[in-house]
């Protein structure tokens, strides 16, 4: 049995669609506490962090939209998240988009010295300031976690790099913006492209995947993406990708890091209920969170 604690943080400040703002209350409606205490958890849900509407607020930089509200956003739920790893228990932290994760893992670095980073995503999440197309930081918390970007965001909680490259695997990659790929390839981390997924099959991925994230380590962050999947089975997210992970695929995955018994805690993002269909998206999403924590066939 795990003690496990919800945290929302419904905020789509790092986006350019609104609508991830309500994923976490689409995640709940699908049942996520209810089946993980089926599965035999201590759950408690302790509701979100508060989060400011975007129509309240302008963006004052075009490369780098909503810069002191993601801030802010991200120093609160850091907090949270580090009050919940302290007291010992895992937190399971529902976006809101991925620029959440900044505040996720500052959380987490602040009581581990050490940990491992599994990004399970469609997108390289690898743009700064300076490479990215499009100005919003939801294309940026993986960089700024190994210590590029701006300083506001890099140095959230008083410190950087939050995580270790050596230790940062990207699954299920198949969308890179041009200079975002020349970031990748200098920073050092490990990337599992769609096409070596095709060529060598889920299961191997996840396995280096994990033994490269878990090595020398504490544990295990695993940032799930639900663009890491196919459109076909998530309609319900702001930048889908064809060419995803399959259903069984993601079921894998998630199966493989329960029984390595190295999790520590996830972020579950970008599930737009705008977008959705009969919320399947968020379905999905508690779905594989289901899987991670050790529901199988047998």
């Amino acid at each position: 049995m795990a003690e496990l604690r919800i945290i929302g943080a419904p905020s789509d400040f790092g986006q350019g669609r609104r609508g991830v703002d309500m994923g976490p209350s689409a995640i709940r409606y699908a049942g996520l506490e209810e089946k993980l205490e089926a599965l035999g958890h201590d759950v408690e849900d302790l509701g979100n962090i508060p989060v400011p509407t975007p129509e309240m607020h302008r963006v004052t930089n075009d490369k780098l939209k909503y810069l002191d509200e993601v801030t802010a956003v991200c120093t609160a739920l850091s907090k949270e998240v580090n009050n919940v790893v302290k007291e010992g228990f895992t937190p399971i932290i529902l976006g809101g988009d991925h620029s959440i994760s900044i505040g996720s893992i500052a959380g987490i670095a602040s009581s581990q010295s050490s940990f491992g980073v599994i990004w399970f995503d469609a997108h390289g999440d690898m743009n700064t300031d300076t490479t990215t197309p499009s100005g919003n930081i939801h294309g940026m918390p993986l960089a700024v976690n190994l210590g590029m970007g701006h300083p506001s965001l890099v140095e959230l909680g008083g410190f950087a790099p939050k995580i270790k490259p050596e230790n940062v695997v990207l699954v299920g990659a198949r969308s890179i913006d041009e200079h975002e790929a020349d970031l990748i390839r200098k920073s050092g981390i490990t990337v599992y492209s769609m096409a070596e997924i095709d060529k060598r099959g889920m299961g191997p991925v996840m396995e280096e995947a994990i033994k490269i994230a878990s090595e020398g380590t504490s544990g295990i962050h695993l940032s799930l993406d639900l663009d890491a999947l196919d459109p076909m089975f998530v309609p319900g997210v702001g930048t889908p990708v064809n060419g995803g992970v399959t259903y069984r695929e993601g079921h894998l995955a998630m199966e493989l890091l329960a029984a390595s018994k190295q999790l520590m805690s996830v972020d579950v993002v970008e599930v737009n209920p705008i977008l959705d269909r009969e919320n399947r998206t968020a379905v999905m999403a508690v779905e594989l969170v289901e899987s991670l924590f050790g529901k199988t066939v047998m």
